[in-house]
């Protein structure tokens, strides 16, 4: 599950627009500003929520969970390797 808070969070982490975004994860942009404008857990069909989830998983955007290991305990998202993930999302 994605919030749109952290879909919003990864395509800065990334520095994205949404265009970018939107073709990283092979959607369409109406698609992403949908997305993220939605209250809470995202939903939509899952063809759209996998291509979502593969093209951060692609980026090197690795999401945290509500309770994961964390200082605040809330959810949020990390980049895994930095050096790699931008070169790849663009």
């Amino acid at each position: 599950m994605i919030t749109a808070a952290q879909l919003r969070a990864s395509r800065a982490l990334l520095g994205l627009d949404q265009k970018a975004m939107a073709q990283l994860c092979d959607l369409s942009v109406p698609t992403i500003q949908r997305m993220e404008a939605s209250n809470g857990v995202i939903r939509g069909n899952m063809g759209s929520l996998l291509k979502l989830m593969g093209g951060l998983q692609r980026a090197g955007i690795e999401l945290i969970g509500e309770g994961a290991v964390s200082d605040a305990g809330s959810r949020g998202v990390r980049l895994r390797d930095s050096t790699g993930a931008r070169a790849s999302a663009n």
